[in-house]
């Protein structure tokens, strides 16, 4: 009955990915079929990680921290767990061979938010290299499904694509980032006085990486490639949104792109990928 478990467990990370993200949900959907299970499992895993250290407010989240990171790496080794997030994530960690360093990378950024709340040059690089980067590079590891060179060679432009959706969250998050948990991400940057010219200077360092990650897209396998693009599409939407506002308005006002937006973004994207204009 282990099938049975498995599964039970994996609809876990698949109800956490709908609930939280409509953007990657619908992008999953997209994948090959056999892609979509360890997909859920990653986002699974780092969604929960994340919300120890934004929601849980009223308990010790060092401590819940600590105990998650001790549960991830023993049911990594036991290749079971009587969480069902981590236990679908320990399957794909074991199946698809992603690095511990990845997941150590990962951890080590989520518990930089416990304890900084300005992010400076090195620690912000760091940051979004453990936060976006490294979750970019376990999904390649998926994606390439045992191809090493494939995986080398995508590697960059994947991290460049991770650290794009990072940063575009940070500018549509910057008053909550700011109000609820005191935090400001762009180094440099002082809330209260956050301008236009670092407004645009932020924003040319995310069409970089754009510009770069979508190098990436175009060389994926095809049974990622429509999916990773979707996901691609729903934030340089909101990138460009964002792009119209000033500083100020940015910094009181939540930007989104709504979900009708989003379910047309998503036809004309497939019709692009249909007639191969990708």
């Amino acid at each position: 009955m282990m099938e049975l478990y498995d599964s039970t467990c994996l609809d876990c990370s698949k109800i956490i990915t709908n609930r939280f993200s409509t953007s990657f949900s619908l992008g999953i959907r997209v994948f090959h079929p056999r892609l979509r299970p360890p997909i859920y499992a990653i986002y699974g895993f780092v969604r929960f990680a994340d919300e120890i250290v934004d929601t849980f407010h009223d308990h010790n989240k060092g401590d819940l921290l600590d105990k998650f990171r001790r549960d991830t790496y023993e049911a990594i080794e036991q290749r079971i767990s009587l969480n069902p997030v981590l236990h679908s994530f320990q399957q794909v960690v074991n199946q698809y061979g992603i690095e511990r360093e990845l997941i150590d990378a990962f951890l080590k950024s989520m518990e930089m938010d416990l304890y900084f709340e300005r992010y400076e040059d090195s620690l912000y690089k760091e940051y979004i290299y453990g936060s976006a980067e490294v979750v970019g590079l376990m999904c390649l590891r998926v994606f390439c499904e045992g191809n090493d060179a494939q995986y080398e060679q995508l590697r960059v432009p994947a991290q460049h694509l991770g650290a794009a959706f990072q940063k575009i969250n940070f500018l549509r998050d910057m008053k909550s980032d700011f109000v609820e948990r005191g935090r400001v991400y762009f180094p440099g940057v002082d809330f209260t006085q956050f301008t236009n010219d670092e407004k645009k200077e932020i924003e040319l360092d995310i069409k970089y990486d754009f510009d770069r990650g979508y190098e990436g897209i175009l060389q994926l396998p095809k049974e990622a490639r429509f999916g990773v693009y979707l996901a691609y599409v729903y934030y340089i939407n909101l990138f460009q949104k964002i792009s119209t506002y000033p500083a100020q308005q940015v910094k009181h006002e939540r930007i989104r792109v709504n979900d009708r937006k989003k379910i047309m973004l998503l036809f004309s994207s497939a019709l692009r990928n249909s007639l191969n204009l990708l």
